[in-house]
């Protein structure tokens, strides 16, 4: 049977009231009764109810992670950054990955607020906004990361991916490229709209309009991505340069062109949106743009641990605002980082 709090108490002495502060972490005990207490605890192997704590508290010392999948190498260091922010304040963090299905992100949510998560970071598939509401207006403190649908309550942390898709094409074109095709997201996703809006953007500033049979906008997946590449490379005028703006499909993209036997750069130049541990070491090292993964991380901790630190008990947030209204939105810069996958076109476009 499992050790009580009373049994605690009388193996340490103390009274039962005496032995909750000590395991709730309180400073006002005598060195002597926290040793004494913590020894029996130890001793007997009691194991806190913290069901019956955070009832008690209102606290459950848990933060839901919801997001889409692990594949995105930004997704692996955001995940590992909050983690290691959360735990050092004291909070474990529940890991949810949906990989984009709207239906099991609903179930998700619904769990992560019946079991009263003191605080929610999403990176959302956008199908769930009114879920996500209800979280929020059970005064649950909620993050969107890296992507924020219309009228998503809560702060947003996102990266400036307009921006960063403008250097990519900026970059491409000052080599002297204008056949350059795009594969990116679905016009849906705040990522794949802003990225080929930022690469549309490029085009016209010199003179150009985007071709519609070189952009391929899709899933986040990585045969999406495979699939793009062979089409557009085994077209009759292939493109001279690539900017692969969705970072799920390049694993793709640089399969298929491995495959064709592509020489990159000579016979195409090769832009990368989102940084990866292997991209420096790939032949050749990848041109990329960093959307700053571990900045997005911090803030994201930083803005949920403001909320959870500032948040009455009435489930309004400290500007007396309701807590499901939207609120601070936050982006982190882009930058380009230049390797050896670019070039000046070898071939006339």
């Amino acid at each position: 049977m499992a050790v009580t709090l009373d049994e605690v108490a009388e193996a340490a002495g103390v009274s039962k009231s005496t032995a909750s502060r000590v395991l709730s972490g309180s400073t006002r005990v005598s060195d002597r009764t926290r040793r004494a207490v913590q020894s029996a605890a130890e001793r007997l192997g009691y194991r806190p109810n913290r069901i019956a704590s955070g009832l008690r508290t209102r606290r459950s010392n848990l933060i839901g992670l919801v997001i889409t999948n692990l594949v995105n190498a930004s997704f692996h260091t955001i995940t590992g950054v909050l983690q290691q922010r959360l735990d050092e304040c004291g909070y474990q963090v529940l890991l949810c990955v949906t990989d984009s299905d709207p239906e099991r992100e609903r179930r998700y949510l619904d769990m992560l607020l019946d079991h009263r998560v003191d605080g929610l970071v999403i990176v959302g598939t956008g199908a769930n906004t009114a879920t996500v509401r209800e979280v929020a207006a059970a005064g649950i403190p909620v993050v969107n990361l890296m992507r924020t649908p219309d009228n998503a309550p809560g702060d947003s942390v996102m990266a400036a991916d307009r921006e960063g898709a403008e250097l990519a094409g900026r970059h491409l074109l000052d080599l002297g490229h204008r056949r350059i095709a795009f594969i990116g997201g679905p016009p849906d996703v705040d990522s794949g709209r802003d990225r080929y809006a930022g690469f549309a953007a490029a085009l016209t500033a010199a003179g150009l309009e985007p071709d519609p049979v070189l952009c391929e906008r899709g899933p986040y997946t990585v045969p999406f991505g495979a699939e793009a590449a062979l089409r557009l490379m085994s077209a009759e005028r292939p493109p001279t340069a690539l900017y692969s703006a969705n970072h799920e499909a390049t694993f793709g993209v640089l399969g298929s062109l491995v495959q064709l036997g592509v020489r990159v750069p000579d016979q195409l130049s090769l832009v990368c949106h989102e940084e990866a541990p292997w991209f420096p070491h790939w032949h050749p090292p990848i041109t990329v743009v960093d959307n700053g993964a571990r900045d997005l991380g911090e803030l994201a901790a930083e803005q949920l641990l403001r909320r959870i630190g500032n948040r009455p008990e009435s489930g309004t947030d400290p500007d007396g605002s309701p807590a499901e209204a939207v609120g601070r939105l936050i982006r982190v810069g882009s930058r380009l980082v230049l390797r050896d996958s670019t070039a000046a076109p070898t071939r006339s476009a």
